[in-house]
């Protein structure tokens, strides 16, 4: 630059503070300012991150299928209004016709139901996985209660008992069908012996509750009973499936069979 010259450094908001302070008078208090240009990337870029931060959606509803186990007690209908099964009980039906078989009231416990078209829970995912894991205990819960059923060791114990293995092997009969024939044939005596008509004649004389003769017994037996004639429920459960297969019911046995 020209000798004699002396640039004055341009001032900026921190020099001018600097000068004022250093005049003569009275010192003036002056608000520095600080620029935020150096870093101003900074700024910019933690807005960036903010707004591209994932967003979290709630899990679009979906159809889904699910296995439910019968209880006692358990109607078509009420299954269906419990699962918000789309096309009611009817479409329920449809789907579970070959398990259930022609009629529909005929649903028994430990029976296992397809439901299609069910709603899934549009909660977030952590909210699905909870509600998931409620429906695994509940349905553990309801298979546990139909395992553990009991029935009373006397004649009205047997009845049920057969009448629950037979729905499940799609044996039909009533209460009244099989009751009316064991007060016919036994008198409710599960150890009942015939040793006097043919068939006795013959060296197979007619046991148990329906009076069932070895032969038939071994033909009719029902898999998942004692092979034994005289055990109560294996006796009715063999002698009702006898009746269905000859008389399409043991409620269509009025007599000797």
């Amino acid at each position: 630059m020209p000798a004699g010259k002396h640039r004055r450094p341009r001032s900026n908001a921190l020099t001018r503070g600097i000068v004022a302070a250093g005049t003569g008078g009275a010192a003036l208090a002056l608000p520095l300012t600080v620029a935020t240009t150096a870093n101003a990337a900074t700024p910019t870029q933690a807005v960036t991150s903010v707004q591209s931060a994932p967003q979290s959606a709630p899990a679009a509803a979906q159809a889904k299928s699910t296995t439910y186990t019968v209880v006692s007690g358990d109607t078509l209908s009420a299954i269906a209004r419990k699962h918000h099964t789309k096309g009611g009980w009817q479409r329920l039906y449809k789907d579970n016709r070959a398990a259930i078989g022609d009629n529909p009231a005929l649903i028994r416990p430990g029976l296992k139901l397809t439901l299609k078209g069910t709603k899934s829970s549009t909660a977030p995912e952590s909210s699905t996985t909870k509600s998931s894991a409620s429906d695994t205990a509940s349905k553990t819960a309801t298979a546990t209660q139909a395992s553990v059923t009991t029935y009373a060791n006397n004649l009205d114990g047997w009845i049920r008992e057969s009448l629950d293995i037979m729905a499940q092997k799609g044996i039909p009969g009533t209460y009244d069908g099989i009751h009316r024939n064991i007060m016919r044939e036994s008198s409710g005596n599960p150890q009942a012996i015939n040793n006097w008509d043919s068939n006795a004649a013959a060296g197979t004389p007619s046991k148990g509750l329906l009076q069932v003769i070895d032969p038939t017994f071994a033909a009719y037996h029902v898999s998942g009973t004692p092979y034994d004639p005289y055990d109560p429920v294996a006796n009715i459960t063999a002698a009702c499936n006898y009746a269905a297969d000859r008389y399409g019911s043991i409620d269509n046995v009025f007599g000797a069979y």
